[in-house]
């Protein structure tokens, strides 16, 4: 009986914090494998381009004025095709 309320903290914990941390991940990695060229997308860093190229572990993107810029697709963090645009 001593045991029954460590359990009970590490079950609440898993499904709390570890079950949907690994849900995100899930679907962000789908996301990254999921992208085409034309995307638009958005990086950790907050540099927004459309997908112009996508290799094994990078993606070369158009940013503004014709500039390509290659990127690790780990840091791929959005896909703004449906965005509304700012006003």
């Amino acid at each position: 009986m001593g045991f029954l309320p460590l359990i009970l903290i590490i079950v609440v914990f898993w499904f709390f914090m570890i079950r949907p941390q690994m849900k995100r991940q899930k679907e962000l990695k789908n996301f990254r494998d999921a992208l085409k060229k034309g995307d638009k997308i958005v990086t950790t860093g907050g540099i927004y381009g459309k997908v112009v190229e996508i290799g094994d572990y990078y993606i070369i993107m158009e940013v503004e004025g014709q500039n390509r810029l290659k990127i690790d697709k780990s840091a791929v963090i959005k896909d703004m095709t449906d965005a509304v645009p700012a006003k």
